[in-house]
């Protein structure tokens, strides 16, 4: 496993562009260079962190791991996989390489979680600190290396979904759980509004769900935890869908975007929407013949393939309580709106970390720094 520590001249670059007055277009493995908008991206310098990388500290008796930013996610995987540990939280790598390109430093800096998110937590919830190059050239650390340190502002969850726009993130700890007695995988035929009202009741109910999603007429979901547990949840599920257990391929391919649903050129939509949420289109209470849907997160998740204009589809999310970004094959990933309390905030915040707009400017929306 490579271990490479370039830090000093990570912040040497960032101090140059501070004195050039140059922008700069962080980047890792760049298997999510799609994320986000890119209109303002064309004129910036490369700031490129894949080199930096290496676990530096991991604990498994304290459920704890450290590493560099351009850590690739396999080498984290195969690490916690020999101590009987994972990341929770299933982030997708979506490099197609199983995460040999895809970066610890990426994964954070995207904010993405796989099919286990609304069951184990979010990125956010598993990160205690970071350490980061702020726009003055300053190496910064937040947060702590262990569960204890972790008190006061945590500033090192900001970095967590803000695509690199307040600093570059050099280091991550991070907390990992060890992996379930056992899992295992299910699929039942039923129509998508039992699969929705099933799974609401379901959740509610504290069982071991760590997945579950439709799509096509078939329920999918995971169990994970005490045998015993798993095994009454299981028998429970069967008697009320039938159904059948299967080898759980299903997950990797949902969470990778591997799936035959994502093989498609039409723009693809991630909509977030409230627990409970019902079937849907964009005009009335039915998907349209023309777009198609696949339900994940337990219904709080739902993947749309659609030519709609994409004011159409986000006025559609807002309408149902939720917002929808537009995730990749279009001209830019499209955000809804920031609205004016939350653009304020961040223009504070952007201040405070990056006075200059050197870092990824417009990335997370047009004519934010």
């Amino acid at each position: 496993m490579a271990d490479h520590d370039i830090s000093d001249a990570l912040r040497e670059q960032v101090a140059d562009a501070v004195a050039q007055g140059t922008s700069l277009c962080i980047s890792g493995g760049n298997s999510k260079a799609f994320y986000g908008h890119r209109t303002d991206r064309v004129n910036h310098h490369p700031l490129r962190v894949e080199e930096h990388r290496g676990i530096t500290n991991y604990q498994p008796s304290e459920l704890t791991l450290t590493a560099r930013a351009g850590t690739p996610l396999a080498d984290i995987r195969a690490e916690l996989d020999a101590a009987g540990q994972m990341l929770p939280f299933d982030p997708p790598a979506l490099d197609g390489v199983n995460g040999q390109v895809a970066t610890l430093g990426g994964t954070l800096a995207c904010g993405f979680s796989g099919p286990a998110r609304p069951f184990a937590g979010s990125c956010r919830d598993y990160v205690l600190g970071t350490r980061i190059i702020n726009g003055r050239a300053q190496s910064l650390r937040f947060g702590g290396e262990v569960m204890k340190n972790v008190a006061g502002y945590d500033l090192s969850r900001l970095m967590v979904g803000a695509l690199g726009t307040f600093g570059v993130i050099l280091d991550a700890s991070l907390k990992v759980l060890p992996k379930p007695a056992v899992t295992r995988s299910f699929s039942a035929a039923c129509s998508p509004e039992e699969a929705l009202v099933f799974l609401h009741e379901k959740r509610m109910a504290y069982l071991p769900l760590t997945g579950a999603s439709f799509h096509d007429g078939q329920l999918h979901y995971r169990l994970a935890g005490a045998i015993s547990a798993v095994s009454d949840c299981a028998e429970q599920f069967h008697n009320a869908l039938g159904g059948t257990e299967n080898d759980g391929a299903h997950w990797d391919a949902l969470r990778e975007h591997t799936l035959p649903f994502f093989d498609d050129s039409r723009p693809l939509w991630r909509l977030a929407v409230p627990p409970g949420t019902g079937v849907f289109g964009l005009a009335d209470t039915a998907t349209s013949e023309s777009d198609d849907m696949l339900i994940d997160w337990g219904g709080q998740q739902r993947w749309l393939l659609s030519e709609a204009e994409p004011a159409a589809i986000q006025q559609r999310a807002r309408q149902l309580g939720g917002h929808a970004t537009r995730f990749q094959r279009g001209d830019e990933s499209v955000f809804q709106d920031i609205q004016p309390a939350e653009r304020q905030l961040h223009e504070r915040l952007k201040a405070a970390f990056d006075p200059k707009g050197l870092f990824n400017p417009g990335r997370l929306a047009t004519g934010l720094s």
